[in-house]
């Protein structure tokens, strides 16, 4: 329990201890700007004891965003961002901006903006091809970051983490079966891993050593063709010699093609399903046993294949998924990683750090139902907790516009 409990050095920063709450999609944020009610839910999980609770989803673009709705970084919103890392500080904790562009996953019907993805696709959710980016497109596209990341330090942040993930933009150019392209960031794994490097490169020197840089990336898409552990391997390696990261959060598995893989559990195909408009209900209910593959929840479900990387690897590692209780976290110290990050069981019990210190033996309440899922546009929360007027006031916002 004391080394979970101790603080601990994260690049340039200190946090208090070594739980870091995961970007999870808030859902608070109708105008694509900070709001009352996600400065609240940020702080409460920051008064609920964690070392560092992570802002998501930043994108680097307008059309970055999987929803209109989402912030994305320019100088309208640092104003709120601020309040927001105020009151993260004044419980005690650091905060951490997520920064990336969705790519392939970017709602281009909502945010009226094409999505991109590395070579020729079909977006099911606007309707249309999504534009494949040039080179010079490419260089705006790491520039994006670059600035992301400054306005993360003007609005207080202490680090950023930057999505490498989950078949987002950057995940997509590392997955074979998405890059088809043929110039220096299509074939080989050296050039499909290229434009995770350069961006990398781009925000580490745009912070300056003065906050933390992490990344979150895949160890593999689930997804056959897709990033696999062997290749993830060797980016990772190629990351940590480039030396602009302070850590890796590893995860797992495909917004695009194969969510559940991340978060194991039931799947909520039912209540997913209701949330969607009527032609997409119908399309959903057909294929929804497909997109929505269920995987068996046990605790900690992706330290198997993160093992391998801290074998590998000498850089700080993030172990996420399935970390609910002292047990778990003790374990994965034991083990050699750094940090641990909780998603889902903060949902259900913003305070649970706090009773876990009270009590060594306390176990979360979360069962891993994930019907907090189809809640992330409507103010994202665990449907067992009492309600809040703010959520269904968000809920009605989002369903109207």
């Amino acid at each position: 329990m004391t080394e979970v409990f101790t603080p601990a050095r994260l690049g340039p920063i200190t946090l208090r201890n070594r739980v870091i709450k995961a970007a999870t999609f808030e859902g608070r944020t109708p105008d694509a700007l900070v709001t009352d009610e996600l400065i609240a839910f940020h702080r409460e999980v920051a008064a609920g004891g964690v070392g560092m609770t992570t802002v998501a989803y930043c994108a680097v673009a307008p059309g970055g965003r999987t929803d209109r709705h989402q912030i994305w970084l320019r100088p309208e919103a640092v104003p709120g961002l601020r309040r927001l890392t105020e009151a993260v500080h004044a419980e005690g904790a650091a905060a951490c901006a997520q920064i990336g562009h969705a790519g392939p996953v970017a709602n281009a019907a909502s945010n009226r903006l094409p999505a991109l993805a590395p070579s020729p696709l079909f977006s099911p959710l606007g309707m249309q091809k999504m534009q494949v980016p040039d080179e010079a497109q490419i260089r705006e596209l790491i520039a994006a970051h670059a600035n992301a990341a400054r306005l993360a330090e003007q609005s207080g942040f202490d680090a950023v983490e930057i999505h490498f993930g989950h078949n987002y933009l950057t995940s997509s150019f590392l997955s074979p079966l998405l890059n088809r392209r043929k110039d220096r960031y299509g074939g080989a794994l050296e050039n499909r891993a290229r434009l995770a490097r350069e961006i990398a490169a781009a925000v580490a020197e745009a912070v300056g050593g003065r906050l933390a840089v992490t990344a979150k990336l895949n160890m593999e898409d689930g997804v056959r063709g897709g990033l696999t552990v062997p290749e993830s391997l060797q980016v990772a390696a190629w990351l940590q010699d480039d030396g602009h990261l302070d850590a890796l959060e590893l995860t797992a598995g495909s917004s695009l093609l194969n969510p559940m893989l991340l978060f194991h559990g039931s799947a909520p195909r039912r209540s997913f399903a209701k949330t969607l408009p009527t032609p997409a209900r119908l399309g959903f209910r057909a294929m929804g046993r497909i997109f929505l593959k269920e995987y068996p929840y046990q605790e900690a479900y992706l330290l198997e294949r993160a093992r391998q990387f801290r074998r590998e690897l000498t850089m700080p590692l993030i172990l996420l998924g399935g970390i609910t209780n002292l047990d778990t976290m003790q374990r994965a110290m034991a083990e050699g990683f750094d940090f641990v990050a909780m998603g889902r069981a903060l949902l259900r019990e913003p305070n649970l750090l706090r009773r876990i210190q009270a009590d060594a033996g306390f176990r979360s309440a979360c069962i891993h139902c994930n019907e907090c899922m189809p809640t992330i546009y409507s103010g994202t929360r665990c449907v067992y907790r009492l309600e809040v007027p703010q959520a269904e006031a968000l809920s009605r916002t989002y369903r109207t516009t």
